[in-house]
C-alpha cells in the first residue's frame, strides 16, 4: 500500500489560505501638507502651524516646535491633534517677527514607527 504524504495535502491548503487572507499593509506616516507650506513666504505671522499626514498618527508622543533663526523655540508649547482628523496636528504661535523659522515635528505612525522631519518658512511683510 502506498504511503500517504501528508505534506502534499497541507502545503497547498496553507498556500491557498495565505493567498486568500486579507493583507493589512501599514506604512509610515508621510507629511503631505502644511500651513504655512514648506519654503513659503507669508506676509503676516500665522496664528497656528498645521501639519497633515497621509494617515492618522497616534496621539501619544507627538511633537511640533517652531524655532527662530537664533535657535530659540517660539511656539506656545501646545501641540495638539485634531479631534475630527487624526492626520492633523497643530500648535499655536505668538505674533512672529519677520524672519525665517524652522518647523520640527515628530509623530508615531499607526505602525508604531517614529517619523521626524523639519522644514522652513519665512515671515516677510
Amino acid at each position: 500500500m502506498p504511503k500517504l504524504d501528508i505534506t502534499k495535502i497541507i502545503k497547498p491548503g496553507l498556500l491557498a489560505i495565505a493567498l486568500c487572507s486579507p493583507v493589512s499593509a501599514f506604512a509610515h506616516a508621510i507629511l503631505v501638507k502644511s500651513q504655512p507650506a514648506k519654503d513659503e513666504t507669508v506676509k503676516e505671522s500665522p496664528k497656528q502651524i498645521d501639519l497633515w499626514f497621509n494617515d492618522a498618527v497616534r496621539s501619544e508622543y507627538k511633537a511640533l516646535a517652531v524655532i527662530d533663526s537664533t535657535g530659540k523655540r517660539v511656539d506656545n508649547h501646545d501641540v495638539a491633534q485634531s479631534l475630527t482628523n487624526g492626520a492633523n496636528i497643530y500648535a499655536t504661535v505668538p505674533t512672529l517677527a519677520p524672519g525665517t523659522y524652522t518647523i520640527r515635528y515628530r509623530v508615531v505612525s499607526e505602525d508604531t514607527h517614529i517619523v521626524t522631519g523639519k522644514f522652513e518658512f519665512t515671515v516677510k511683510p
